[in-house]
Parts: structure tokens; C-alpha cells; sequence
């Protein structure tokens, strides 16, 4: 069930009172009308594709955001174009609550994203965190809504450089949480990795670890130097530059008593990420890692050669998964973003 206005050229005050006024209109004609109150989220994309995002955003479900602003941006557009929805879901069922979710679409262009905070402010629950997401780049847009937003969800994947990636998610960080996509793609590799070691006999190979290789999409350097970047600060290395070679990146980290060599190496992927990483000690023994249908193939090799193999079954979210749980986290903190971001940086520096 949908309430709908709309106007144009209109003003951010009127559309502010005609969100106030659909909520009203629902409360007196359900009883049961709940608005949902958790989280704002404002989308700053290309007008020609919005119906991409539209469709992303339709994946997540459970996760949408209570409130979401979509600012649908058309270079040389100078007045300002408003569509605001409350929908509900079907209260046919006895005892249900009708959990509202409002919606704004702003039609501007250009020329409005420098002042963006000045108009989308009024359309936001102040009492909610609020996330600012901008998937087509315009950072004119994220560094004005800064100020008003508390996270920013970002795509280190979706900078044509690894290094000018992370260098704006590192000044982003400054200033607001960062939920960084790349980062997300690599969480099951990083939770079975962690799995991995974590029998008390297990985690004495920590400190034996001599080679690291990650296989990557050849786009998403990104969540592979992010995983390393993970490694080292959790285990104390220190990072040094990758350089090209053997068609990938390679260089090492200095561990406390002998270096660690670390390989990116691309593959041919259908899905943006991680294909393998595979980590190997000084004593023989191995562990890996690599994506197949249903989860995970991992292997263990003991010093004695013999390998054992499993399937850890639904540990990737896959990439219609991904923007969902980038709204979960939106509520969540992740201490080990920063530290393994610092580390990614020194070694695509």
C-alpha cells in the first residue's frame, strides 16, 4: 500500500511537510501503522542510472533503511524535482503491524551538490544515524554531506586506482565511520582464516608464517591488499611497497624475525573479490582457501605432506548479499578496519 506526492521545482521545506503529512495521513487510516525508525540513508546517483541502484537497493529486504532519500542527479538541471512514497506492506494477516517506509526521490543537478547538506537536511530523522552513499563517484556531494552523516558506505573496488581508493577511504575516516565494500568482500575469507588458527596447538604457526597468497578479480585489488592489510596489523607486520611482477603484485612485510612474501595474483572471476588466499610456514605446513559452489574449499596441509580438504558450506555472502550487509554494518563498528587499511595503504604506496 503506497501514499504518493510529488512536485516540481519545489523546496525542501514542502517536502519536509509532505513527508510529515503522508505519516499523518497513514496513522488515522491504520491503526496499525508502526513508520519504521532505524536508520537514514541518502543515495547520490546518476539520474540514467538509477534504476540500477533502485534495483541493488531492492536486495537488501530486510535490511532497508527506514528513510531513504535518492538524490537522481541531471547535469545541467537547475530546479529542484520532488517524488516522496510511504509504503507499507499487506495487513490482511490478524495482528500485524504495518511497518511504514518512507521514501524521496530529489531530481538536481550539478550545480546543487556542493550545497547538498543544505537541502537534504530537513528530509532526515534527526534522531536516527544517517549514512550517505554515492556509488557513481561525486564527492562534491559525500565531503557537503559529511556534516550531516555519520557513515559513509563507499566501493574502494570502484576507483580505477587501488591506491587513490584507499587514500579517500583513509580521509573519509577522519570525519565519519567507513563502511567500505572491498573490506566486506573479504570478511568470510577473513573469519575462516581466523577459524583456521584458532585451536590453541594451531596458533603457534602464526609466528611461523612465511608466504601469503591472495587470488583477486583482476579489478578488485582493492579486498586483496585489504586482507593482507588485515594480517599484518593483526600479527604485527610491517608492510612494505607490492611492485608489479608475474602479473600481479608482489613484495613482503617484515615480520619480527624474518620476512613474509606476499602475493596478489589476478584471476579471471565472474563475481567482484576474492578467489583464493592461501598461507604457507616456514615449518611446511598450509593452509587454503578457494571459492567454489555452496561455500569455501579449504585445505590443511601438516608437515608430514598429508592434506585434508572440506567444504565450509554458505561462507560467502556472494554480491547480491554484499550491499545488505553493508547497511547492517552501518550500526556496527569494526575496529580492525583502520589498522588494516593503514597497512593496505603502505604497501600499494
Amino acid at each position: 500500500m503506497d501514499d504518493v506526492w510529488g512536485e516540481r521545482d519545489t523546496t525542501p521545506a514542502r517536502i519536509e511537510a509532505a513527508l510529515r503529512e503522508l505519516v499523518k495521513r497513514r496513522h488515522l487510516s491504520e491503526q496499525a501503522f508502526v513508520p519504521a525508525r532505524v536508520l537514514n540513508l541518502v543515495v547520490v546517483a546518476d539520474r540514467e542510472f538509477r534504476g540500477e541502484v533502485e534495483n541493488r537497493l531492492e536486495k537488501v529486504r530486510e535490511s532497508h533503511p527506514s528513510r531513504l532519500v535518492l538524490c537522481a542527479v541531471e547535469p545541467g538541471r537547475r530546479t529542484l524535482d520532488a517524488v516522496a512514497q510511504m509504503a507499507t506492506p499487506d495487513t490482511s494477516r490478524p495482528g500485524a503491524l504495518a511497518v511504514g517506509r518512507e521514501r524521496v526521490e530529489l531530481r538536481l543537478g550539478t550545480k546543487h551538490l556542493p550545497k547538498l547538506d543544505t537541502i537534504v537536511d530537513p528530509l532526515l530523522m534527526s534522531d536516527l544515524a544517517t549514512m550517505v552513499w554515492s556509488p557513481h563517484g561525486h564527492p562534491e556531494a559525500v565531503d557537503a554531506l559529511s556534516r550531516l552523516a555519520q557513515i559513509a558506505l563507499i566501493d574502494s573496488h570502484d576507483e580505477p586506482a587501488v591506491g587513490r581508493g584507499l587514500t579517500r577511504a583513509a580521509s573519509l575516516s577522519e570525519r565519519v565511520y567507513v563502511v567500505d565494500l572491498a573490506w566486506l568482500r573479504s570478511a568470510p575469507w577473513r573469519e575462516r582464516l581466523a577459524a583456521a588458527f584458532d585451536p590453541p596447538p594451531l596458533r603457534g604457526m602464526l609466528g611461523q608464517i612465511s608466504k601469503v597468497t591472495v587470488r583477486h578479480r583482476e579489478d578488485s585489488v582493492a579486498a586483496a591488499v585489504l586482507l593482507c592489510g588485515w594480517l599484518a596489523s593483526r600479527l604485527g607486520w610491517r608492510p612494505e611497497g607490492l611492485m608489479s611482477g608475474r602479473g600481479g603484485l608482489r613484495g613482503h612485510a617484515r615480520a619480527r624475525r624474518h620476512e613474509v612474501t606476499v602475493a596478489l595474483e589476478p584471476m579471471q572471476m565472474n563475481a567482484p573479490g576474492l578467489d583464493g588466499v592461501a598461507i604457507e610456514t616456514a615449518s611446511g605446513t598450509a593452509v587454503s582457501l578457494d571459492r567454489a559452489p555452496g561455500g569455501l574449499r579449504s585445505m590443511r596441509r601438516g608437515r608430514d605432506g598429508r592434506e585434508e580438504h572440506w567444504t565450509v558450506l554458505g561462507a560467502s555472502r556472494g554480491e547480491s548479499g554484499i550491499l545488505g550487509e553493508g547497511v547492517r554494518q552501518a550500526l556496527l563498528r569494526d575496529p580492525t578496519y583502520r589498522p588494516a587499511l593503514a597497512a593496505a595503504q603502505a604497501m600499494v604506496a
